[in-house]
């Protein structure tokens, strides 16, 4: 099977803190390993040598990877490459690549992956437009223009079952049907990141670890108000991930929050703002030496690989209860109101026993996103 994958890349100046990347990184040589030939279409390559790359333009924001597509391009690159299946990582360019299929003269299968939705619904099934997308309110033109996309494959996959409810209502809602072209493949864990919480040595002190992106609609406001809590009483120290660096200027921009964000946490005592520098031996040190997770306010979050490499390294994740974290942590964990969540944190650092069974349950709940499990799941959902 050849698979032609077409990944945006929206941070290319640190691959690091770009998930879509991650995946398609980690994706890839799985893909290979099980009889794929596979080639990824983005700005950097992803994938090991033997995945065949070819280099596209960096978007200039977020909203022209979803409104630019250039089907001269798609055309020629579906010409030269004549794949078996194409993989949209942005739903919404699915129109513009089935274009591009038709003028191509090709029966290639479209699978769209749903990497990040615009959208969520509340507990009551109201929809929300996602806030990161909806600058000059541009959200109802990206809502539309995914449920454009959903139209335009053959294969929806989503990364969770909380993600499949959302998917499903929402293009219910804008008379889409999806019938039976709906598949849930959840992203692979990173192999490096992962160790036995039997063998992890001990942590330096009582850390807690909160290595999301910084973003205002992950919540980072929420945090910050919990963060004032969690240390108050000198029992738990924060380690907080500043994943970005220096940012682009077109980047900063749509959204300076992260900058905002990162300025108020390392005001606050007790709490340590670190960079990874974009390494990922950096990286895991730095969860190496935390005691425990803390996942995002972030109320569409349809799966987050931040929680998935703590759990990886053995560290338990404390979590709101809301979205994709409700319906993947172990509900012992999972906070509704801040003396909930201080807690939990609190037992977390001092109750060895708790502690050593939450890293237990916590390792075991990513051992089916090993990436050559998910790349099985991966090749049946676009067979």
């Amino acid at each position: 099977m050849r698979v032609l994958y077409l990944l945006n890349i929206s941070n290319p100046d640190r691959l690091s803190a770009d998930s879509g990347w991650i995946f398609a990184d980690l994706l890839a040589p799985a893909l290979a390993d099980a009889g794929a030939e596979v080639t990824v279409a983005a700005p950097a390559a992803a994938g090991d040598t033997r995945c065949r790359f070819h280099q596209t333009r960096v978007p200039g924001t977020k909203y022209r990877a979803r409104f630019s597509a250039d089907i001269d391009e798609l055309v020629a690159l579906i010409r030269a490459e004549r794949p078996d299946v194409v993989v949209a990582n942005q739903v919404e360019e699915a129109p513009a690549i089935r274009t591009a299929l038709l003028e191509a003269g090709s029966a290639a299968l479209l699978a769209g992956y749903c990497h990040y939705l615009p959208f969520s619904f509340t507990d009551g099934g109201q929809l929300l437009l996602d806030p990161s997308l909806n600058d000059a309110g541009l959200g109802r033109p990206v809502l539309l223009a995914f449920a454009a996309g959903l139209a335009a494959c053959d294969r929806v996959m989503v990364h969770s079952s909380t993600a499949a409810t959302w998917v499903s209502a929402a293009a219910a809602r804008m008379t889409v049907g999806l019938g039976d072209r709906l598949r849930v493949v959840p992203a692979p864990r990173d192999e490096r990141l992962v160790r036995d919480p039997a063998a992890r040595p001990a942590a330096d002190g009582a850390i807690g670890v909160y290595n999301h992106r910084l973003y205002a609609h992950y919540g980072t406001e929420q945090f910050v108000h919990l963060a004032r809590d969690l240390v108050a009483s000198g029992t738990v120290r924060l380690r907080v991930m500043d994943l970005f660096g220096r940012r682009r200027a077109e980047r900063k921009g749509l959204d300076d929050s992260p900058e905002k964000m990162r300025d108020k946490l390392a005001s606050l005592p007790h709490v340590q703002v670190v960079s990874d520098r974009g390494d990922r031996v950096r990286y895991k040190n730095l969860l190496a030496g935390a005691r425990f997770g803390i996942a995002p306010f972030r109320p569409g979050c349809p799966w987050s690989m931040s929680v998935i490499d703590c759990q990886g390294m053995g560290l338990p994740v404390i979590s709101p209860r809301l979205g994709w974290p409700a319906e993947h942590i172990d509900p012992e964990l999972c906070f509704t109101t801040t003396a909930e969540a201080v807690a939990l944190a609190e037992r977390l650092a001092s109750d060895d026993e708790f502690h050593a069974v939450h890293a237990k349950r916590a390792h075991a709940s990513t051992a089916d996103f090993a990436p050559a499990l998910v790349a099985a799941r991966y090749l049946e959902a676009i067979s």
